[in-house]
């Protein structure tokens, strides 16, 4: 989609009700969804983080950026994510964890991103987290300068293809819930995409396909 048409939609995303948990199971394992079911973030008392997702144009096109992350000795080896990180006290909100991180992570000033929408809390079991997702834009190109430590690819996501039903897809997988289950998953530039990423990019999806066609209808 052409950046300057997708601008024209991002008012109408604004007063677009979250599906969260209905969007969040569509990619979740079934051993996921036993789970959602019976949370209790009062007795997991989680770590909070936040991540932006970032939407920005590339050759006139509508892009989102995802990155790889590093291989290290944890939960979200070698995953798909979105720039975002770990809520610190000096923030002054979650917002800020969300803009700050995408900084220290793929080195996008803050000043460039205008964020327009928070999306439902995801909660991430291994790793005890919930994390607070927002929508932003950048109206200009963007560079990207990754942080060696924590980022080892950036993923740059036409929006065109992020929409197109035949990215996802279910394979086999080791999980925290157990060996080879079952997993829906996007299918992005040859990474799977799934887990609590795959469910977040469930729920924007389904905000935006929302947003494009009662716009069309409109029309």
């Amino acid at each position: 989609m052409d950046f300057q048409d997708f601008l024209q939609y991002v008012p109408n995303l604004i007063p677009v009700e979250l599906p969260a948990v209905s969007a969040h199971i569509k990619m979740a394992p079934k051993e996921r969804i036993e789970a959602l079911k019976n949370l209790d973030l009062k007795v997991e008392n989680p770590r909070i983080a936040a991540v932006m997702m970032l939407f920005y144009p590339k050759n006139k096109k509508t892009h989102l950026v995802l990155i790889v992350r590093n291989a290290y000795n944890g939960v979200h080896s070698s995953q798909i994510a979105f720039p975002g990180g770990k809520y610190e006290i000096t923030d002054l909100d979650y917002k800020e964890t969300a803009l700050r991180e995408t900084q220290e992570e793929v080195g996008v000033a803050r000043d460039k991103i205008e964020v327009i929408k928070q999306f439902t809390p995801m909660y991430i079991p291994p790793s005890n987290f919930l994390v607070h997702p927002f929508l932003g834009i950048s109206k200009e190109e963007l560079l990207f300068y990754p942080d060696i430590r924590e980022v080892a690819d950036i993923i740059e996501l036409p929006l065109s293809v992020f929409l197109n039903d035949e990215i996802i897809v279910e394979t086999t997988l080791s999980t925290s819930y157990g060996d080879n289950i079952l997993v829906p998953a996007f299918n992005i530039q040859n990474h799977m995409v799934w887990g609590a990423t795959a469910m977040i990019l469930s729920e924007l999806r389904d905000v935006l396909k929302v947003t494009f066609e009662g716009n069309l209808q409109k029309q």
